[in-house]
């Protein structure tokens, strides 16, 4: 008599088409109108520093898992979609060699040395920003360009955050529409809340944690800012530097954050907080790369206190 055995796994089970390539392809995707912008705003250096990102990051992933034994998984899009955004954190003239370190610390360093996909403990490519942010200052706050779309002034290495911080005027319209200075993917926060919102309506990201960590900041500039309640001046807090950038693409990583409804509303509302912390009282005027990160070393212990209790024994019974 043939013995059958059943693998049951525990409830739910839930069918679903998505894959880990065609969620990495809807991500791009939805970044195509920033980066695209980026390209027309910062011209040609902006567009081979990002192909030399996206390649760097394919071909070490590759390498690292062909010369270990183990599965190669470059086809499933996470490694181009790390190259991909570490690009669009990059200012557009940086040297070469920049994002070649930069691609080679995301993919080995922060993501294939503990485990790969999934089991990265931060975001690969905002891992490597902020380390090259360490590294090499000085080239990584250089923002001039020169590129054929560019508007602003291409002798300026001044954001339009750091301008603010400083007490400058800045042009609100320019901040939203994108010609401004500053990394290639962040500049234009309207092509960014689009690609945004189509993460959304195609349930890719859940808008917990982008509307939670925009209001929180919101909240945190009207109440901290030295402005009052001057609109003006949120708005333009709200579309300056990597918030719309990091909101939607980078603080939603499925790996580094929250899998909890209440976690991801908690872990949203520390990113406002920590991003109006570091803008506000730091010595630099951004704050979001360095605010996902910390935040992301804090995401087991956010869902420690926020996975709700088992029904039955031991746990809570509804009345």
């Amino acid at each position: 008599m043939n013995e059958q055995y059943y693998h049951v796994s525990a409830n739910p089970h839930v069918r679903d088409k998505a894959s880990t390539h065609s969620i990495m392809l809807d991500v791009i995707i939805a970044l195509l109108p920033a980066t695209v912008f980026g390209f027309w705003n910062f011209g040609g250096r902006a567009i081979v520093n990002t192909i030399i990102c996206v390649l760097v990051c394919v071909i070490s992933e590759y390498a690292w898992q062909h010369f270990m034994h183990k599965p190669v998984t470059i086809k499933d899009m996470s490694a181009a979609l790390t190259g991909l955004l570490l690009a669009l954190n990059l200012p557009p003239e940086v040297p070469f060699w920049i994002p070649v370190i930069g691609g080679v610390f995301a993919i080995i360093v922060v993501k294939q040395v503990f485990g790969g996909l999934g089991q990265n403990f931060m975001n690969p490519a905002l891992g490597a920003r902020c380390f090259l942010l360490i590294s090499f200052a000085g080239i990584m706050t250089n923002f001039t360009s020169h590129g054929p779309g560019t508007t602003f002034d291409a002798t300026s290495s001044a954001t339009p955050l750091a301008a603010l911080k400083a007490g400058e005027a800045v042009n609100l319209k320019a901040m939203f529409l994108g010609n401004t200075a500053g990394t290639v993917g962040e500049t234009s926060a309207a092509l960014l809340i689009i690609g945004g919102l189509y993460l959304i309506i195609k349930k890719i990201i859940s808008w917990k944690i982008p509307v939670c960590y925009i209001a929180s900041l919101g909240i945190f500039v009207l109440l901290f800012g030295g402005h009052g309640f001057d609109m003006t001046y949120l708005a333009q807090q709200l579309c300056g530097g990597g918030l719309m950038l990091g909101a939607f693409f980078m603080a939603t990583d499925y790996v580094t954050s929250p899998i909890t409804p209440n976690g991801q509303i908690v872990f949203g509302i520390l990113l406002g907080i920590l991003t109006g912390i570091f803008r506000l009282f730091g010595g630099s005027a951004e704050g979001v790369s360095y605010a996902i990160i910390f935040c992301n070393l804090l995401v087991p212990l956010i869902e420690r206190f926020t996975t709700p209790v088992a029904f039955g024994k031991g746990g809570k019974k509804d009345e």
